[in-house]
């Protein structure tokens, strides 16, 4: 059952008492009730380990030696225990990138004994004044050595399908210490903590389904070691002395969803003097009787409580704030907690907020005494084919793709155990395909660089492609395109709203491992290209960085249950890309890193859900990211939105959440931050209204969409007036058949629209091709002029992909020419770029057989101006109507916009060395001829009003009849870059400058 809590209907049935479910009780469900053959993985058996499963026999140097060995011999992998029951009697500690999972019919048991020595008394040098029966380490820890915790360098770490049980007499002993970063979890696990002191102490990235019983605190923590925000999702605590989960230090950002707690003082309870950015979204609080929240510190912005949908039965306080004493308190024995806020709070975009205390109740006749299961849950092994036993290899050589294919086309369930699998084309999946692996590191779909079907130029091609509605799982794989793919995306998801996506790795950057105690796995590559490992660096970039599609790509209404995701792959435009999707959808535990452009776009999505989402950006990829742009959405929820800069960083940033015509997005709990002082200026900014956030913490915003915003267009005629800012460098720019406008920026590969219909800029493409120029053919498909390098390592017909030198390479620039790059060009349709993107056809020129327009530069900047301005090149590219063309010419990558030429009527075009701007004509199939002299004006652009007269941007626009006599001229703040006419009438010009987009009416 996919809803997150009873229905809304189940509440009203509820409510009369006509509909209830069954209480929890501590017995377990594993979820692996078979075995799972795994070459590269350890088992915990009598057959390999001197241990017997008989919950009497000490196991602990057996399985510390296991798990050792497992380190020393893999670096990274799977130790699986059998059901049984486990005794120890000291700490077990887990070294990074090591995985625990039980499996057997029952879950296994790891039992601390009666008053097991070294567990009575506090230890006053562990920061929880704890000892511990398992320890998540950042390494193997070594007789004599000390202890190093687990850090944000500990990834893939996890503990899942197994229960704990501290017996009486260890009244310091907490189960596990879990300080572990992305792709660390416990899940599957009851721990029964009896008269110990906690279950977990220090969580760490993400958990689900963990049930607590007993103990003074469920979870005792401190901040994550990445200080990002946790998920816990499907929790049950019951019976703790003291508080279900207590925050001691600085908080950890508890995000939760689906918890459960009954018998205890308290449920979430934040230490004096302390803060938490705490969200709990449909949740059941049974039976508390001091408290559902404890909260410390008031009027501070960093105090961030969000509780949504909470049921709760004999729960008089909702909140008690410790430092005034003051409650929340409800009078209804049993209630619906609608929403609950406290914190700084701003209604929308432009008040400046203030501490709020928000409460909505509902009373309740009577309530369920449990929950559904929020998380879609795996199928049971036992219906699993090994894609093993079909004859994969997995060794990161042999070609893999057609033994899944097939596997797909025959199998619904499919285990992919631990290996590379190396693919060469496409995997698509069936509407009911589950791929399941259980390790993100270990379990890889990768490409080998220049694998021909994902390089060159091109449209998107992914990976791993799900079925469109489907009811996909994709669960523990990696996923790694490589450093040079030029058309990789490494998964396309369509599939529907049950299904789920979960513990998923791209891989690139940071996160890589070794494989093997010392052998690095191998590319097929030469020294001097870069990859992921063997990365060529030139003055300080990785040359590889930012030349392949979306890491995650959902779109054509995809959506389900997305968690625990890892994308720090900076080859990849970005981590995340989400399109064209209204389906309901959960995202749980995102962290999106290190990209050099985007952490993540969202573009006309609705009716999502985002809760955990972290995004990073370093010193060197991350000067120049956007962390997240939103673009027409609405109806999206964020809870726990976290932006971090590194320390390395040593640049400003003046943005980090931009909207483009959005509303009804809910922001609740914010937090901007960074190391040194560069946190991004404006946390939240509108781009089309001006509107900047200054908060970088809170706990609530709304972006309504109604702002009236600070952009006061009044289109008075003759007034300059700015639409836009906050850009690098605007150029290129164009218009279409009803008066659109486009733009765009070259080194950091965007495309903008202006609409004529509601006047706002939108960002509509950002592919990893450095856009130079664009137009429009006679069917408003817009046309991109993009500078192309060629892929290294990527053979054509044997010899490494290059370029043609054109026969009219510019001698002004020292010989050097273009120095082995192209002006190439594809077309897109605006409305949706992603699914239209398709390269122009190149045809010889003289195969045009007529034309309805050309396209040519619209400056040139070269000695021998007067030769290179009437020069009809070689090729030309065709756009996808067949009758408008652009010539294939060299300085297409040197021009700032495109003049269109139009057969039998006249073209200016400015010849930038000169400075003048020149009159030619235009021939039946485009070509150009009759050079005259015009103005001694010009630079980059000229443009042409409804009346002839030309308009010269050279420092200001200047204007001239079609005689050549001055007129006037429009002065901008900035000075103009590229310049058109568009707007409904036409009679709108639009200037870019290095910043800004303007406009001004001339009449």
């Amino acid at each position: 059952m996919h809803s997150k809590i009873i229905p809304l209907i189940c509440l009203l049935l509820i409510s009369f008492g006509l509909f209830s479910l069954q209480a929890v009780t501590n017995e377990s469900v594993s979820v692996y009730k078979k075995k799972l053959n795994d070459p590269e993985a350890f088992y915990f058996t009598p057959e390999n380990f001197n241990i017997s499963a008989d919950g009497k026999t000490d196991v602990t140097n057996e399985l510390q030696e296991a798990i050792n060995k497992l380190k020393r011999e893999k670096n990274f992998g799977i130790l699986f225990i059998p059901q049984g029951e486990y005794l120890i009697s000291n700490t077990i500690y887990i070294p990074g990138s090591v995985r625990l999972i039980g499996y057997g019919e029952k879950r296994p048991v790891f039992i601390l004994g009666k008053n097991t020595p070294g567990y009575q008394n506090p230890d006053p040098e562990d920061k929880a004044n704890a000892n511990y029966m398992f320890w998540f380490t950042s390494t193997i820890v070594e007789p004599g050595e000390p202890i190093r915790d687990a850090s944000a360098g500990t990834f893939y770490s996890a503990f899942s399908n197994i229960d704990i049980r501290i017996e009486k007499g260890n009244p310091t002993a907490i189960a596990l210490r879990t300080h572990i970063a992305q792709h660390g979890f416990v899940s599957h696990c009851n721990i029964s903590i009896g008269e110990g002191k906690a279950g977990i102490f220090d969580v760490g990235n993400e958990m689900e389904d963990v049930k607590f019983f007993g103990g003074e605190y469920g979870i005792l923590t401190t901040m994550t070691s990445p200080s990002w925000p946790m998920m816990m999702v499907d929790t049950y605590f019951e019976g703790q002395r003291k508080a279900a989960i207590s925050v001691f230090m600085m908080g950890p950002g508890l995000t939760i969803v689906n918890l459960h707690a009954k018998n205890v003082p308290v449920v979430v309870e934040i230490a004096p003097d302390i803060i938490d950015r705490l969200y709990m979204e449909n949740c059941l609080f049974e039976n508390i009787s001091r408290a559902g929240v404890v909260i410390s510190r008031e009027n501070n912005s960093l105090s961030q409580i969000n509780l949504r949908n909470i049921i709760c039965n004999k729960v008089p306080v909702i909140a008690e704030f410790r430092a005034s004493g003051r409650k929340s308190q409800v009078r209804h024995k049993q209630y619906l907690l609608k929403n609950y806020t406290y914190g700084l709070c701003l209604d929308n975009m432009t008040c400046d907020g203030e501490y709020k205390t928000l409460i909505d109740t509902e009373p309740l006749g009577s309530v369920t005494n449990s929950l559904d299961k929020d998380i879609p849950q795996l199928p049971i092994n036992e219906d699993w084919v090994n894609i093993r036993d079909l004859g994969a290899a997995g060794d990161g050589e042999t070609d893999d793709t057609e033994v899944f294919q097939e596997a797909i086309d025959k199998y619904r369930y499919i285990y992919v155990p631990q290996g590379w699998y190396r693919l060469t084309t496409t995997l698509k999946m069936a509407a009911n395909t589950h791929l399941i692996g259980l390790h993100p590191f270990g379990t890889q779909f990768i490409l080998a660089e220049s694998t021909p079907a994902f390089s060159g130029f091109g449209s998107p091609v992914p990976m791993i492609e799900s079925s469109e509605g489907g009811n996909n799982i994709f669960n523990g794989i990696g996923i790694n395109t490589g450093g040079y793919n030029y058309r990789a995306v490494a998964l396309k998801w369509m599939s529907g709203e049950g299904s789920l996506l979960n513990d998923v790795k791209f891989v690139g950057g940071h996160g890589t491992l070794r494989k093997g105690p010392m052998q690095p796995f191998q590319w097929n590559v030469t020294s001097e290209v870069s990859s992921p490992s063997n990365p060529v660096y030139e003055r300080g970039m990785d040359q590889a960085w930012d030349n392949q599609y979306w890491s995650l790509w959902i779109t054509n209404n995809g959506g389900g249950t997305i968690k625990d995701i890892w994308s720090a792959n900076t080859y990849a435009t970005n981590g995340l890309l989400v399109s064209n999707t209204s389906t309901p959808s959960r995202i749980y535990a995102m962290s999106l890193e290190h990209h050099v452009r985007n952490e993540a776009t969202f573009r006309n999505v609705s009716n999502w859900k985002i809760y955990a989402f972290q995004l990073e950006e370093e010193g060197r990829e991350g000067v120049d990211c956007e962390p997240v742009d939103m673009i027409n959405c609405s109806n999206i929820r964020f809870a726990n939105l976290w932006q971090f800069r590194v320390i390395r960083v040593s640049t400003p940033r003046p943005t980090g959440v931009r909207f483009w015509d959005c509303r009804d997005i809910e922001i609740l709990n914010s937090h901007a931050y960074a190391q040194v002082m560069f946190v991004s200026q404006v946390p939240y900014y509108d781009v089309n209204k001006d509107i900047k956030v200054f908060p970088w913490e809170f706990a609530k915003l709304t972006i309504t969409g109604n702002e009236s915003g600070n952009r006061d267009i009044s289109h008075e005629i003759g007034k300059v007036e700015k639409l836009a800012s906050e850009f690098e460098f605007a150029q290129g720019i164009t218009n279409d058949s009803k008066g659109n406008i486009y733009f765009c920026e070259t080194r950091l590969s965007r495309i903008y629209k202006w609409s004529v219909e509601d006047g706002n800029v939108t960002l509509i493409a950002d592919f990893p091709c450095k856009p130079f120029t664009l137009a429009t053919d006679t069917e408003d498909n817009l046309l991109v002029v993009f500078r192309y390098d060629p892929q290294p390592g990527y053979m054509v017909n044997g010899q490494q992909e290059t370029v043609p030198v054109l026969p009219d390479d510019n001698p002004g620039y020292s010989g050097w020419g273009n120095s082995g790059w192209a002006a190439w060009a594809y077309s897109i349709d605006p409305g949706n770029p992603e699914e239209t993107f398709k390269p122009m056809k190149r045809v010889k020129t003289t195969d045009i057989k007529s034309i309805r327009k050309a396209f040519y530069p619209s400056s040139r900047w070269r000695y021998d101006f007067d030769r290179a301005v009437v020069y009809m090149p070689e090729t030309c590219f065709v756009a996808p109507d067949d009758v408008t063309i652009i010539p294939e010419t060299y300085d297409l990558g040197r021009s700032a916009a495109l003049s269109k030429a139009v057969p039998g009527k006249d073209i200016f075009i400015s010849d930038e060395s000169l400075k003048r701007v020149v009159r030619l004509s235009v021939g039946e199939k485009g070509e150009l001829s009759d050079m005259t002299d015009f103005v001694q004006k010009g630079e980059f652009s000229q443009t042409r009003d409804n009346d002839g007269n030309l308009y010269i941007a050279d420092g200001k626009i200047w204007i001239y009849d079609v005689n050549g006599l001055y007129k006037g001229k429009i002065e901008v703040e900035e000075r103009p870059v590229s310049i058109t006419f568009g707007g409904r009438d036409g009679n709108t010009l639009f200037i870019t400058t290095r910043t800004s987009l303007y406009s001004v009416k001339i009449k």
